[in-house]
């Protein structure tokens, strides 16, 4: 599993290369080419998705306490 720094470098890639329309993405001297703009979708919301999945934090504490009696 790649750390959030790399995930967040190959979606960044990715966008940018969907945003120009081009198909071919390089990064960390790979390359790799969709064969649709579904498949780069797909490949984005997977990245998004893994992103997510990263930074997830703990949104509710709950406190419960008593007097002892």
């Amino acid at each position: 599993m790649a750390d959030l720094v790399q995930l967040t470098a190959w979606r960044d890639a990715l966008m940018a290369a969907r945003y120009q329309g081009v198909r071919t993405v390089e990064y960390d001297g790979k390359r790799i080419t969709y064969a649709s703009d579904g498949e780069m979708a797909a490949a984005l919301a997977d990245l998004n998705r893994q992103i997510a999945g990263a930074t997830d934090r703990i949104s509710v504490v709950r406190i419960q306490s008593s007097k002892g009696l």
